[in-house]
């Protein structure tokens, strides 16, 4: 029997967190050294084909507050306020997206930058459509493809944020998808009260995300770790497992991309 090929196996979507790659509370600053060892580990893998996501961390999420981006237009708001705000946090998004790419490539990898603003478009705030295509295309030429929470055409609020959670959900349902892996600054969902001691949950119930509460401190406009268990379920709904690990654990990330079981927090396919 021929090889298997790469591009015979399921896909791995990778989702590097804001708070893992951003210092979520100093405004525009990276971690360069878990970014620089996070690209390694993802370049080091070759035998899967991976579609890499990154969140906005401290480059877009108080521009994106600041300006309203997360929410409906106040009434009487002018369209072009909302446009040039939308302009300020690309900018400044793109500022993070560029320092991720340059890492992938001197770790060896291929990136090819895939923007959402100009593939996708919400419709009062919400994901109206999100063309693939880019991706496949990408894989196909042995690429790898990378986007980022962006701000995307509102066809009813001019403008709005797209986040890297919902690209990875909306990839799960267009592409095949087997697993997506969300890397953040903790080992999974913790239960236990804030600064005492917490436990990591292995399974993201619906019990586990009734629980939860949005993160307090950080201007956080996608929902924090509610809306991030939340997108883990619909993405186990979709039929892909979803993962929470953390990306401050040497090797970890690999491991799950190559299709390992790792310790954090699971939604797995097909489980209620």
């Amino acid at each position: 029997m021929p090889p298997t090929r790469a591009a015979d196996r399921p896909l791995v979507v990778v989702k590097l967190g804001g708070s893992v790659i951003t210092r979520k509370r100093e405004v525009e600053r990276t971690r360069p050294k878990v970014i620089e060892r996070l690209a390694r580990e993802v370049a080091s893998v070759s035998d899967r084909p991976v579609i890499l996501l990154h969140g906005a961390g401290s480059f877009g999420h108080p521009g994106a507050r600041r300006f309203g981006l997360a929410r409906p237009p106040p009434e009487g708001a002018k369209p072009s306020a909302r446009a040039r705000g939308g302009a300020i946090v690309a900018a400044e998004v793109r500022r993070l997206h560029l320092t991720v790419l340059r890492e992938l490539v001197r770790a060896g990898a291929a990136p090819a930058s895939v923007p959402m603003a100009t593939h996708a478009r919400n419709r009062e705030g919400a994901l109206a459509s999100l063309d693939a295509a880019p991706f496949s295309e990408a894989l196909d030429r042995g690429l790898l493809p990378v986007s980022f929470g962006d701000v995307v055409p509102d066809d009813a609020w001019t403008a709005s944020i797209l986040s890297a959670d919902t690209i990875a959900l909306a990839l799960v349902r267009k592409l095949p998808v087997g697993r997506v892996v969300f890397v953040s600054d903790v080992p999974g969902v913790l239960r236990g009260p804030a600064g005492g001691r917490r436990a990591v949950e292995p399974e993201v119930s619906e019990a586990v995300v009734e629980a939860l509460r949005p993160d307090a401190g950080v201007a956080d406009v996608t929902g924090g770790i509610r809306g991030k268990a939340i997108a883990m379920r619909a993405i186990a709904a979709a039929g892909a497992d979803a993962v929470l690990i953390s990306g401050l654990t040497d090797g970890a990330l690999p491991r799950a991309i190559r299709g390992e079981s790792v310790y954090g927090s699971w939604a797995h396919a097909g489980a209620r």
